[in-house]
């Protein structure tokens, strides 16, 4: 545990200042497509970039970020928009902007490309933004999140499976949902934690601490609402035009050597559904499944997924 400010989620007022927790990194707050991002820094090399699901913040990769800069990265995590200590404009969680935000922060961080490492609906992005901008996305790293297209179909074509595990999110296409998230000290957010998470993880003593975290984050003035925008435009765009031009663009296969790490635990997004995501991909593309594990493999089998990261990244 770094030391810091600590997580306290009955709080009677929380401000962005939660989420700049001291550690071996740096905090700092960059421009990049119309909006401010903040993100953490460790370490020079090579850029790899970290995109959290939801619902966590840069947090996430706490454990993994610092052994990533020491193996010769430059390890960069970033609060998702409308999270964290990041920008939450009313507008913008379309998976064409949320694209654009990944490759407009590695612009602004000064690189032509970066190794995209992302979980959960950060794992959403990363697979949107090496579609649409393979030349900046040198290598994928997927954690718990299945290709949007096979993701899409499983709900569909899978009504006891991923529709079931789907239900949660499909409650945040209610009005003012958000509101519901974060009562009682967001504690919801704890209920998705443990409902998602490997029982040997949820049970364990960093658990409280991460749960404490995360109900705070999610806490900040408008984060609950930028949270359930994303949710809601994935199943809004099923209508409209813009999110058949989405799909359209989504069908053009992977040229990003792709890993997909997933929990055969995960009661989010079953393994069976994202186990179908390598038809998506021409490039060199590895699949492994981590026994024991649920949806945040990042932080319940951090250690392996460090090493399968490292792997990736230099191979």
């Amino acid at each position: 545990m770094s030391g810091g400010r600590g997580p306290t989620a009955t709080s009677a007022v929380v401000d962005e200042s939660c989420v700049l927790v001291d550690g071996p990194w740096q905090h700092r707050f960059v421009g990049a497509n119309g909006s401010r991002f903040h993100v953490v820094e460790a370490g020079t090399g090579p850029l790899v970039l970290f995109l959290h699901g939801f619902p966590e913040f840069w947090w996430a990769w706490h454990h993994i970020l610092p052994a990533v800069a020491d193996a010769g990265f430059r390890a960069v995590a970033v609060d998702l928009r409308g999270y964290g200590a990041s920008d939450k404009p009313p507008r913008g969680y379309d998976g064409y902007t949320q694209a654009a935000d990944v490759t407009g922060l590695i612009r602004a961080l000064g690189e032509r490309s970066a190794i995209i490492v992302g979980s959960g609906m950060g794992g959403m992005i990363g697979w949107t933004a090496a579609a649409f901008h393979p030349r900046m996305v040198s290598r994928l790293v997927v954690v718990g999140a299945a290709h949007p297209l096979r993701l899409r179909a499983a709900i569909f074509a899978d009504p006891r499976g991923q529709f079931a595990a789907s239900t949660p999110s499909l409650k945040f296409q209610l009005p003012r949902f958000e509101h519901v998230l974060t009562r009682d000290d967001a504690a919801m957010v704890g209920d998705f934690l443990r409902r998602w998470g490997g029982p040997t993880w949820t049970g364990g003593h960093d658990f409280d601490e991460y749960e404490a975290r995360c109900r705070q984050a999610m806490r900040i003035p408008q984060a609950a609402f930028c949270a359930m925008e994303g949710y809601r435009w994935a199943f809004r765009s099923l209508l409209r035009l813009h999110g058949y031009r989405f799909v359209k663009l989504l069908q053009e296969p992977l040229v990003t050597p792709t890993l997909q790490l997933h929990g055969a635990l995960d009661t989010a997004i079953l393994p069976r559904t994202a186990q179908g995501s390598g038809r998506y991909v021409t490039a060199p593309y590895e699949w492994r499944l981590l026994d024991g594990v649920g949806h945040f493999a990042h932080l319940e089998s951090p250690d392996v997924v460090l090493g399968e990261i490292l792997r990736w990244a230099k191979s």
